[in-house]
């Protein structure tokens, strides 16, 4: 079911579907994203007992757009968001960008966060001893609207199983990707966010208080599963599990595994 609530003065947009301990889902930040990315995995999780939510984060989707831009400000977002749905605990699932959001809200608030789940965060692998940075800017820099190809091609870029690209989803990806939510796109590229002291987040994933897991595809990009295996030397103990034949959108490329995976997770 869509609903909205209005949050921080912005009207947000979001799917829910069945009652118990909620499961708040955040769609990454790649030009089109939105909650619609977990639209297919709010049944299997309501099956099992769960109030799955999942919300167009501000600047995205149908949602409105914020005055900042940051992505500080979206971290600080999450917990408001929880507060105005009703809901004084919940586990976080964070796919791409969003697995730092939700990490860094189990680390600011841990008394409100029951689990994490991590779908493909590469910004959780940066900074790993042995892997350079990325040495290109993101393909999606540019001011130009994207055309009905663009939208494939991306989409191409974070599946394995590219036959997944219905005619249906990629006009509602290529419709959320043009006007108001381009705009915001390239604000967010432009926007300069506040300098962080201390260790990367991935050196403070063992701080973690709820239970954690993290999962990714075989086939992701930037050297995803070389990464994995080097954080998963640094931390043995880490819950941390590859999934093959899956790129970037794991949800999308694995549904069925990723969400029995999911729900054992969240219910053991």
């Amino acid at each position: 079911m869509e609903r909205e609530v209005t949050v921080d003065g912005l009207r947000i947009r979001y799917l829910e579907e069945g009652t118990g301990m909620p499961v708040v889902m955040l769609h990454g930040a790649s030009l089109g994203s939105s909650a619609d990315v977990f639209e297919r995995h709010l049944g299997p999780l309501a099956d099992a007992g769960f109030r799955a939510v999942a919300y167009d984060q501000p600047g995205f989707g149908l949602s409105d757009v914020p005055d900042n831009h940051t992505l500080a400000y979206r971290v600080g977002f999450l917990p408001e968001f929880l507060s105005a749905i009703g809901a004084d605990e919940a586990a976080l699932i964070g796919h791409s960008q969003a697995g730092g959001i939700v990490v860094q809200t189990a680390l600011d608030h841990p008394d409100r966060v029951a689990k994490v789940l991590v779908v493909c965060s590469g910004s959780l692998l940066q900074g790993l001893p042995d892997f350079p940075p990325p040495a290109h800017a993101s393909s999606e820099s540019t001011d130009a609207p994207p055309t009905l190809e663009d939208s494939r091609k991306l989409l191409e870029s974070n599946l394995y199983h590219k036959e997944l690209i219905t005619p249906e989803v990629l006009e509602k990806r290529h419709s959320l990707s043009l006007g108001r939510n381009l705009e915001a796109f390239l604000e967010r590229q432009r926007v300069v966010e506040p300098k962080r002291e201390g260790p990367r987040l991935w050196e403070r994933l063992m701080e973690v208080k709820p239970p954690l897991l993290l999962l990714y595809g075989k086939q992701d990009r930037n050297q995803a599963a070389e990464k994995c295996a080097k954080l998963k030397e640094l931390m043995p103990e880490l819950q941390l599990e590859i999934i093959d034949k899956a790129c970037h959108m794991l949800m999308w490329d694995a549904g069925e595994v990723y969400d029995r995976r999911a729900v054992e997770f969240l219910k053991g």
